[in-house]
């Protein structure tokens, strides 16, 4: 089927650009934003995805405030043409200046949310490592992620009460990411090969004069099989570092951290610590991640919008859709040379299964 996008040169495969190259159910194509304020007190964070092989489209945006997060979801029949693929019903995402400058709209009165945000970077866009990841025979991860770093500048409203957003005051990240993940209605697989386990944790943080990037994936036993480090300072290409290293002090109870510091190992052995003290859990589910009606990739109708209200911290931290967070958290930097820089930054966190940190069980709370 011929659309729009047809008439650039840019294909990747023999097919139309309405047709993914492969034809996986879980192929996906997505983009995500998130923005803090420098006092703590607005959050705010945003999904939007295509699922061309279930033929689904939707959009989350989420405000956080006053320990409150206010969401409004939408899912659709995706759009044939993908031109139109950003704008879903009241959500929308523009692409003003190619990896530098962004535009999120959401007009839900019914949900009480209203916004006008603009995203322009700080950073040079990173690409982040390719995710590959097998589930026994059976490609479970095959996609490519890039992180950036950024201002916001623009308003928000929360039932009625607007919210001036400035770039001296709210920074934020983004990222955008296509390939194969697991999404929807989990298609039969089979035999059983593994026990159930993921292992996840992304920290992009935002200090003055520069950002720091770092994310791991690893089994149940430690063994890693991702992993992202960089630092970008402002003007500067984004510097990618040989490793990473990191330490966690896991909240009694929960399988969110206490505390966390990561360090960034450069090529010549030089090693920059970055640590994180967190003050709230934003739940991704507010956005969709996990949440138990509104997934992503779910098919929900032709056109179907909703919203949803969540008081914070919420009090089942186990339960799946609660596993999956991003902790804002102050942020400390100490370079190599003994420099140091205050910042703000997020770590996202989920832990399925067991881990040498002292995870035990699938969802079980740690136990100290």
């Amino acid at each position: 089927m011929l659309t729009s996008f047809d008439d650039f040169p840019i294909h990747q495969a023999s097919v139309p650009i309405a047709h993914s190259a492969t034809g996986d159910l879980n192929q996906y194509d997505r983009y995500f934003f998130n923005g803090y304020s420098g006092d703590s007190g607005v959050y705010f964070g945003v999904a939007m995805g295509l699922y061309p092989n279930r033929h689904v489209a939707d959009a989350a945006f989420c405000v956080v405030l006053d320990g409150v997060q206010h969401s409004v979801f939408h899912s659709q029949r995706a759009p044939l043409d993908r031109r139109y693929a950003t704008h879903l019903g009241p959500i929308a995402v523009e692409v003003l200046l190619p990896l530098q400058t962004l535009r999120v709209t959401v007009d839900a009165p019914e949900q009480g949310l209203r916004a006008e945000l603009t995203f322009d970077g700080r950073s040079e866009a990173i690409e982040e490592a390719h995710f590959f990841e097998r589930a026994g025979m059976r490609t479970f991860f095959d996609y490519t992620r890039l992180t950036q770093f950024g201002t916001w500048a623009g308003w928000l409203e929360v039932d009625g009460m607007r919210h001036e957003i400035t770039p001296d005051d709210v920074w934020g990240s983004r990222d955008r990411s296509w390939g194969i993940r697991p999404i929807g209605e989990p298609p039969p697989t089979g035999a059983p090969v593994q026990q159930p386990q993921f292992f996840w944790l992304w920290a992009p943080v935002n200090f003055p004069s520069l950002s720091t990037h770092f994310d791991v994936n690893e089994y149940g036993d430690g063994r890693r099989w991702h992993e992202t480090g960089a630092i970008s300072r402002l003007g500067e290409a984004p510097h990618m570092m040989r490793s990473v290293d990191w330490r966690v002090k896991w909240r009694p109870g929960a399988r969110v951290a206490d505390s966390f510091e990561y360090d960034l190992i450069d090529w010549d052995g030089a090693r920059h610590t970055v640590t994180l003290q967190p003050l709230f859990e934003f739940q991704m589910r507010g956005i969709g991640y996990g949440h138990p009606e509104f997934g992503h990739g779910y098919w929900k109708g032709e056109s179907v919008t909703s919203g949803e209200r969540l008081q914070l911290p919420v009090d089942d931290q186990l339960s799946r859709e609660n596993v999956h967070v991003q902790a804002l958290c102050n942020a400390t930097l100490t370079m190599a040379d003994g420099t140091v820089e205050h910042g703000q930054g997020i770590l996202e966190q989920l832990a399925i299964g067991p881990h040498p940190t002292g995870l035990t069980g699938i969802l079980d709370g740690f136990v100290p």
